[in-house]
């Protein structure tokens, strides 16, 4: 249950939107503009998309700049027992009770492979609920970015939580946690 419930609040990570899959989609009037340090890089990118998921207990969430890292197309897939699929809405909606006594996650490893302005990252991660008592969970995100000649968008995240069928394995490790 417990890795269920920190693969599942890592969607907190990753926004979507209710808009067309289209690459020409028009921003909804809605849109805040990305800061540009959380867009430049893919540095920037995975800074911001572990800074947004952090969250004290009942604390204001950060939906708006998560939402400006991602294309308007984005899915965000959670890999597990069951395969789920989620929009921003429904994920907001099913993970809200869940996260009120806060959530924490961090990077601890990261891989990326790059060809021109289309990028993979691998970012393996450990994540905490509530107060942070015990052994934190750890799983791996997978993410796809592009450049645009101006930012980085990413336009789809997939991961999968650890558990004792699926333990990562060392090359997404850090040495440290091997």
């Amino acid at each position: 249950m417990r890795t269920h419930l920190v693969g599942l609040l890592l969607l907190l990570a990753a926004g979507c939107t209710h808009a067309p899959p289209r690459p020409d989609a028009a921003p909804s009037s809605d849109a805040v503009a990305a800061r540009p340090e959380d867009v430049a890089t893919i540095d920037g990118v995975m800074r911001a998309f572990y800074e947004v998921v952090n969250i004290a207990p009942d604390a204001p969430r950060q939906w708006a700049r998560d939402r400006t890292l991602y294309s308007p197309w984005i899915h965000f897939v959670a890999i597990g027992k069951t395969r789920e699929v989620y929009d921003h809405a429904r994920f907001a909606a099913s993970t809200e009770p869940l996260i009120a006594g806060g959530f924490r996650e961090w990077e601890i490893h990261r891989t990326v492979k790059r060809y021109g302005n289309i990028a993979h990252v691998t970012s393996t991660y450990e994540a905490r609920t509530g107060p942070g008592e015990g052994a934190p969970g750890r799983g791996v995100n997978y993410l796809q970015l592009y450049f645009d000649g101006t930012r980085w968008w990413v336009t789809s995240v997939v991961w999968q939580s650890e558990d004792e069928a699926n333990p990562i394995p060392p090359e997404l490790l850090p040495a440290s946690h091997r």
